[in-house]
């Protein structure tokens, strides 16, 4: 009785001497291992966890003397350090009561790549997956992706209610053996930038497939907006809904699932619930804000499919994404990249045209146009070279130095009345052309709101466009359908962008 009794005050003293000394130990987070990428020349930020009021030493490889910082009284660090230009390998030591050693450290250029599937989309095939059929001649671009200085860390997909302070991954070197998992838009794009410079590029990848905007919104832009107030107001109901909801959907799936007819059509649409990944901001409270003391270049971004029926809301939804970000890290001039949805028979011209408007009205944003890469039946075009080697034309241009590079397709600026025709003024027109010859895309319309097939020349670096049916023009559009051709390029072989001239009332005015 007694040895047991010894024993037992014995396990509580160790239980309770490991459970001290674990609390004291530093801690670091996921993003923060072997393998990562660092901003070059910059002031970066470092953190962790430690015993409250614990010092924290911390050792750069590339630097002369150490920092020190001592955590909180909630055991939290954050600290600052500065990098050099790009190179490495380096180490980074972590030392408190423990010691931890960051290996192969790159000094380069870091971005966060965030959205839904077609940012999502890896390299290679996924066979449990209908959906991730791999890019155009996979097997060769894994072959041959041998790129030690490109690097990515996925963020694993997860729902929370409150912001996080850690998440799961890990950094991965880009190789033959790796690269198949990785965001196939984020590789050409980090791929065409290191060839350029020479940099190391890290990727960090925060995508989910089929998720809306709102998911990777903070809940307080939502909580303070009216028109997006309505959003949090419909998830709330539905929540309260999903119980019963989610006994009709298992009923109405188990009686698809026992169709064998050839008629059955889609699986039933499972409810919305509080975990799911289309939940306002909960992807942003999991998948974003664990990232956000994370210093990074800027941000590339493919996302809109599911916002598409209420594309004019979007307008305002992705730009105030893009500023909350931008306040996230504490620098309003982040750069912030984004594809135009590809052509698609669910698609219509109004989030394209929100789109557009996004890099119109908020600063320092760059937009990839890809109307030239759609397919009718498929929402996820395998050819994400021409999407990742566009993309990284803007930041080329604006990051690193390539001025006389033509980096963004035409897009519409102004038009002019002049007679029974209308001139369209783009900018990044220089050397207007077509595929072949022929302009079918610009229809016309008087003030009667009745647009009609036109007649349209390339004149300079403006288009005119007319139709005998049209005496007094009014307005114009192009490509505006679900699934526009791409038709009119500059010189550089980039497509313009679909636009409308008019402000009438669209579809989804209205929608929120």
């Amino acid at each position: 009785m007694v040895r047991a009794s010894i024993v037992t005050l014995l396990t509580v003293v160790f239980y309770s001497f490991y459970c001290t000394t674990s609390r004291a130990q530093v801690k670091l987070p996921a993003i923060i291992s072997d393998n990562m990428v660092v901003q070059q020349q910059s002031d970066v930020a470092l953190w962790g966890w430690a015993q409250p009021a614990e010092k924290v030493t911390i050792q750069a490889s590339w630097l002369s003397k150490p920092v020190t910082v001592t955590a909180g009284t909630d055991g939290k660090w954050l600290t600052h350090v500065k990098t050099v230009k790009a190179g490495g390998p380096y180490s980074i030591t972590f030392k408190a009561s423990n010691v931890i050693i960051v290996n192969n450290v790159l000094l380069g250029e870091v971005w966060l790549a965030s959205g839904q599937s077609n940012m999502e989309f890896t390299i290679g095939k996924d066979p449990s997956s209908s959906w991730r059929t791999g890019v155009v001649n996979y097997p060769d671009v894994i072959a041959a992706a041998d790129f030690p200085a490109i690097r990515m860390i996925d963020v694993g997909n997860k729902v929370a209610d409150e912001p996080q302070l850690d998440f799961s991954g890990q950094w991965k070197v880009c190789s033959p053996k790796t690269v198949d998992t990785f965001s196939a838009v984020a590789y050409y794009y980090a791929r065409e930038i290191h060839n350029a410079t020479g940099f190391p590029v890290g990727i960090i990848n925060s995508t989910w497939g089929g998720t809306p905007a709102e998911s990777w919104t903070r809940k307080e832009v939502l909580e303070n907006d009216t028109d997006f107030k309505v959003i949090l107001e419909r998830y709330e109901q539905q929540c309260k809904d999903y119980p019963a909801e989610a006994e009709k959907y298992k009923a109405a799936y188990t009686k698809w699932k026992a169709d064998t007819s050839k008629n059955k059509g889609g699986a039933p649409r499972e409810p919305m619930g509080p975990n799911s990944n289309k939940s306002p901001y909960k992807l942003y409270n999991a998948m974003i804000a664990p990232l956000a003391p994370y210093t990074i270049k800027g941000f590339i971004w493919y996302q809109g499919e599911s916002n598409a029926d209420r594309a004019y809301q979007y307008r305002r939804l992705f730009p105030a994404l893009i500023d909350s970000w931008r306040k996230e890290w504490n620098n309003n001039k982040l750069p912030f990249y984004f594809i135009q949805i590809s052509p698609h028979r669910s698609q219509n011209a109004e989030i394209r045209e929100a789109q557009l408007y996004t890099y119109r009205t908020v600063p320092n944003t760059g937009i990839v146009i890809t109307v030239d890469n759609g397919d009718s039946l498929d929402i996820h075009p395998r050819n994400k070279e021409l999407v990742g080697k566009r993309l990284s034309l803007w930041a080329l241009h604006n990051e690193y130095g390539q001025k006389k590079l033509t980096y963004s397709s035409p897009l519409y600026r102004s038009m002019k009345t002049e007679g029974n025709k209308i001139r369209i003024q783009f900018d990044f027109a220089d050397g207007l052309t077509t595929k072949d010859n022929v302009l079918r895309e610009f229809v016309i319309a008087g003030s009667d709101e009745r647009f009609v097939p036109a007649q349209a020349a390339i004149e300079g670096n403006t288009v005119v466009v007319w139709s005998d049916q049209v005496q007094q023009p009014v307005a114009v559009r192009y490509d505006w359908k679900n699934m526009p051709t791409g038709e009119l390029y500059n010189k550089a072989g980039l497509p313009a962008s679909p636009f409308r001239t008019d402000n009438w009332k669209i579809s989804t005015q209205g929608k929120n």
